[in-house]
């Protein structure tokens, strides 16, 4: 079967996302959005596409590009991607032969894969190997996603998933409830901004790096106002006191952001948004909520 590869227009868009959110490792990050959205951080967008014979998408991946300090040279990252059929060696080679070609032009010298797959296919890994990638797992790089994630199937009834819960779970969500937490999920733009000052309280008692408010304004313009993320805020006694943003592409859904004042923590404000974003990842028809990072030690006394 003949295969052809090409850029993507800006028109295309809504082609694109619809093949990559339907395949089974389609993910979020490799959305036509979220390229926009990392534009505005200087990387450069691409998104390459790799068609059959009458014009059928059978593999993609959006690439993003950034020049490297010092060296003046540029690398490309494919955050999450590509999107194929990795048992496909054959479409495999041809894409990262494309991939190598528009490298070329544009003066990429290395390539970054964190392909959505689960740790113990080790085929895939033997394979990236075999073309001569190397992992970096205890490596930093700005972009790189977790590399263990907690999922969990929402195919199940909502009666079913809530039973499905830890005991202290469940109580915590409505102990939520009796306290008079109510959660917001029609939050406009204007809402961010109490997001924003809710995260940056977050970010300094747990002592991690935030990105800037204009980060996530992008996010509301890229992604939020296209349907491919919901703002959720969580209100006690007249103000926000918690907050968490999910993105939502095809169907899965990814809890992505989560923000907590140092007031009122004992009224559990966390538990009613999870579930609620549970709830509304259900309603919008996915299959899998993703809970992001989690650490790789799967032992029985790590909580």
């Amino acid at each position: 079967m003949g295969w052809t590869a090409r850029l993507v227009q800006e028109d295309e868009r809504e082609r694109f996302n619809a093949f990559v959110s339907r395949g089974p490792k389609g993910h979020i990050l490799q959305s036509y959005e979220w390229g926009e959205v990392k534009a505005a951080t200087g990387w450069v967008p691409l998104r390459l596409e790799v068609e059959e014979d009458g014009g059928h998408i059978v593999a993609a991946v959006s690439l993003l590009e950034r020049k490297v300090p010092v060296i003046n040279k540029k690398i490309f990252y494919a955050p999450r991607g590509p999107v194929l059929d990795y048992s496909n060696r054959e479409l495999f080679d041809f894409l990262l032969e494309e991939v190598k070609k528009v490298a070329k032009q544009r003066g990429a010298f290395v390539l970054k894969l964190d392909p959505d797959l689960p740790s113990s296919n080790t085929a895939v890994d033997a394979y990236l190997r075999e073309k001569g990638f190397s992992s970096q797992a205890n490596q930093d790089f700005e972009g790189i996603q977790p590399r263990y994630v907690f999922r969990l199937d929402i195919t199940p009834a909502v009666d079913e998933l809530f039973a499905n819960l830890h005991s202290k779970t469940r109580y915590n969500i409505r102990l939520a409830g009796r306290r008079g937490v109510s959660i917001n999920p029609d939050c406009t733009r204007e809402d961010m901004r109490a997001f924003y000052d809710i995260l940056t309280v977050t970010a300094e008692r747990d002592n991690f790096l935030v990105r800037s408010f204009e980060h996530f304004e992008t996010l509301w313009d890229c992604l939020v106002e296209r349907g491919l993320a919901k703002l959720f805020m969580a209100e006690y006694e007249g103000h926000y006191i918690a907050g968490t943003l999910a993105f939502i592409f095809g169907d899965k859904a990814w809890y992505m952001y989560g923000a907590s004042s140092n007031k009122h923590r004992n009224v559990m404000p966390n538990y009613l948004l999870q579930w609620t974003m549970i709830q509304w990842a259900k309603e919008k028809g996915c299959t899998m909520y993703d809970f992001r990072g989690v650490p790789g030690n799967l032992t029985e006394d790590n909580p």
